[in-house]
C-alpha cells in the first residue's frame, strides 16, 4: 500500500509538470492538506519542492481585484468554503497561511468561536482561542476591508501577536479596518458561512490552483 500511494504522488506530479509544459489549463490539488501517515512511503524531496514551487508562484499571480490564482478551500460538515489571497497587500500572512495549510496544520481544527453577524474564528490547534503554530507573525494592516466574507488573522494586544488563527467576517464591519491583517475574501461558500456553529471542524484544509 505505502509503495503505491508513494507512486502515485510522483506520476500525479509527473503528469501535472507535463500537462504544464503543453499549456492546457490546469487545476491542481496540492496535497489536500495532507498530514503525513507513518505507513505511507514519503514523496521525493524533489516532487515536494516542485508542489511547493507551484502553488508559491499561483499566489504570486493576481487578477484585478488582487486575489490570487492560489485558493484555499475548507470543507465542513455543512459545505465548502473557498478563500483566495492578498498576496500584494499581506505577502508574509498570505504565505505563512498557505504554507500551514499546505502542511496540513488545519486539518481537523474547530471553529471554536462562531458571533452570529460577526465573525466566524478557527485555527487554534488547541481549541481553546489561545493556542496557535509557534510562529508569530508582523502585522500586516492594509486597505482591505472588512466586508462579508474578508479573510483575516486574529491577535492579541499586541499587533504583531497574530499566528495561525484566522476569522472571517460574517458582514461589513469597519471599525476592524486598519487594525487586523485582511489576507484573504471568500469567493465560493458564503452561503456556508452562517451555518457554521461553535465547534464544527476544518475536516480537510487544502491548497488549489485553476
Amino acid at each position: 500500500m505505502a509503495s503505491t500511494i508513494g507512486s502515485r504522488r510522483i506520476r500525479n506530479v509527473i503528469l501535472a509538470t507535463l500537462i504544464q509544459a503543453a499549456g492546457i489549463g490546469i487545476y491542481l490539488h496540492f496535497f489536500a492538506g495532507h498530514r503525513a501517515d507513518p505507513s505511507e512511503e514519503a514523496a521525493p524531496p524533489s516532487a515536494v519542492a516542485g508542489l511547493r514551487l507551484e502553488w508559491e508562484r499561483a499566489l504570486a499571480e493576481t487578477d484585478d481585484q488582487g486575489l490570487s490564482r492560489l485558493r484555499a478551500t475548507i470543507q465542513t460538515t455543512r459545505g465548502k468554503i473557498r478563500f483566495r489571497f492578498y498576496p500584494l497587500d499581506a505577502p508574509q500572512t498570505a504565505k505563512r497561511i498557505a504554507t500551514l495549510v499546505s502542511e496540513g496544520f488545519y486539518n481537523g481544527l474547530l471553529f471554536h468561536r462562531v458571533e452570529p453577524g460577526f465573525v466566524i474564528q478557527g485555527g487554534d490547534p488547541t481549541g481553546t482561542g489561545s493556542g496557535g503554530s509557534g510562529q508569530r507573525l508582523a502585522a500586516e494592516f492594509n486597505s482591505r476591508k472588512h466586508v462579508q466574507g474578508a479573510v483575516a488573522m486574529a491577535r492579541g494586544e499586541d499587533p504583531d501577536s497574530a499566528d495561525s488563527q484566522f476569522y472571517i467576517s460574517l458582514g461589513n464591519h469597519p471599525q476592524l479596518d486598519g487594525r487586523y491583517t485582511v489576507f484573504g475574501q471568500v469567493v465560493e461558500g458564503v452561503e456556508v458561512l452562517t451555518q457554521i456553529q461553535a465547534g464544527d471542524r476544518m475536516t480537510a484544509v487544502s491548497l488549489e490552483v485553476d
